[in-house]
C-alpha cells in the first residue's frame, strides 16, 4: 500500500463525510441564521428559542435524506471493500 493510495482513501473518506454531514449543517445554519434574524428584529434573546427549530429541523433533514446517506455510505464501504485485493498487491 503506498502513500498514493493512503492519501487518496483519506480524500474519499473526508469528501463523503463533507456529503453526508452537509444536509445537517447546511439545514442549522439556515434555521440558526433565520431564528437569529427574528431575535434582532424582535429583541427576544431567549436560548431555547433557537435550539427547538434547529433540533426539529435537523430531524427532518435526516428523515428527508436519510435513505440517500445510507446509500451512499453502504456504497463507499463496498468500493472500499472491493479496493482491498488491490491494496494489498
Amino acid at each position: 500500500m503506498t502513500d498514493t493510495q493512503i492519501i487518496h482513501i483519506a480524500l474519499q473518506v473526508m469528501l463523503v463525510s463533507a456529503k453526508l454531514a452537509a444536509p445537517a449543517l447546511v439545514t442549522s445554519l439556515v434555521i440558526g441564521f433565520a431564528v437569529s434574524l427574528f431575535q434582532s428584529a424582535t429583541q427576544i434573546q431567549e436560548f431555547t428559542l433557537s435550539f427547538v427549530p434547529k433540533a426539529v429541523g435537523v430531524g427532518v433533514a435526516l428523515l428527508v435524506c436519510g435513505h440517500w446517506m445510507l446509500t451512499t455510505m453502504v456504497g463507499f464501504t463496498q468500493e472500499l471493500f472491493t479496493q482491498i485485493p488491490n491494496l494489498l498487491k
